[in-house]
């Protein structure tokens, strides 16, 4: 390629890159909450839907700024301090929305954009890229989009996003020199189905299954990486290895089978089917959500 020829291709890619921005910062609030500071938020509905972090909004009156400086009243319409995310409602119509993406097709090293309000500064930019997406030494089971992408107070609920533009997370927090967002998908489900207090304690991978005479179209399963001490999936007797299938109702054909299938409030009983050992059996075993574990499940035999 000519110089020129290259050079009119980075133009290009510099234009199309500043429209992408100038969308995500439009699609970003600034959010006060009585007097404990500010944080950012996503325009997630044209009439009026906002998400951030349920840490952003902890004062009872709660404003927001928006791109073009109008400054607007929030309710907050739920709460889930378990994923840290809190979905707000303003009075307007017409909003930038912005588009969520499906996080699981997130991949190392592909770009990444932040935009947010860190120290005062209103709809700054960072940029890097995506270092991965899963569990955190130390912070348990539960999955982050992980950037190395410089964050500040205040950063905290605004949009991480990919190259086009679509949202890929929600900035929560650091650690180390990474930047932890809460997965879009993890973000779309609170949306849909507001709070849960589904917790499983478990981390998990797709796993193509393998051929057994238990098996007969199935392709698809879940294969439980780590089972943590005390939780739900450890005193169900659910192993590292373990392969779930699917509940009694639905087999699973992608991780968020799994998490439609934990939502919910209140005491209630999740029976999975699973795979252990040989593969030459379907078993089921039953999981107590949503309150304090009194017994041990049973596997069936």
């Amino acid at each position: 390629m000519s110089r020129s020829a290259s050079t009119g291709a980075n133009n290009m890619f510099m234009n199309g890159f500043g429209e992408i921005t100038e969308k995500l910062r439009r699609s970003t609030v600034l959010i006060r909450s009585g007097g404990h500071g500010s944080g950012s938020g996503l325009i997630w509905s044209q009439d009026g839907g906002v998400v951030t972090n349920s840490h952003v909004v902890r004062g009872p009156n709660v404003s927001l700024q928006l791109w073009d400086g109008r400054e607007l009243a929030a309710t907050i319409v739920s709460r889930d301090p378990q994923r840290d995310l809190a979905a707000l409602h303003i009075d307007a119509i017409d909003l930038p929305s912005a588009v969520l993406a499906d996080s699981s097709q997130v991949r190392s090293g592909e770009l990444a954009i932040a935009i947010g309000n860190p120290l005062g500064f209103v709809g700054a930019l960072a940029t890097g890229v995506i270092h991965t997406v899963g569990p955190v030494r130390g912070m348990g089971s539960r999955h982050w989009v992980q950037a190395d992408v410089r964050l500040a107070p205040g950063n905290s609920g605004g949009p991480l996003a990919d190259a086009r533009g679509s949202v890929i997370g929600i900035n929560t927090m650091v650690a180390g020199r990474l930047a932890l967002s809460i997965p879009s998908n993890i973000v779309r489900d609170f949306l849909s189905y507001g709070p849960s207090d589904a917790w499983l304690g478990v981390s998990l991978s797709p796993v193509q299954l393998p051929e057994g005479k238990a098996l007969r179209t199935q392709t698809f399963g879940l294969v439980l990486l780590q089972v943590e001490p005390g939780s739900p999936a450890s005193s169900a007797s659910l192993l590292p290895g373990d392969i779930l299938l699917g509940t009694e109702e639905k087999a699973f054909s992608s991780p968020r089978d799994l998490s439609h299938a934990l939502q919910g409030r209140g005491l209630r009983l999740l029976r999975l089917d699973f795979l252990r050992g040989d593969y030459d059996r379907v078993r089921r075993v039953t999981v107590q959500l949503g309150g304090q574990i009194t017994s041990r499940g049973s596997v069936a035999a």
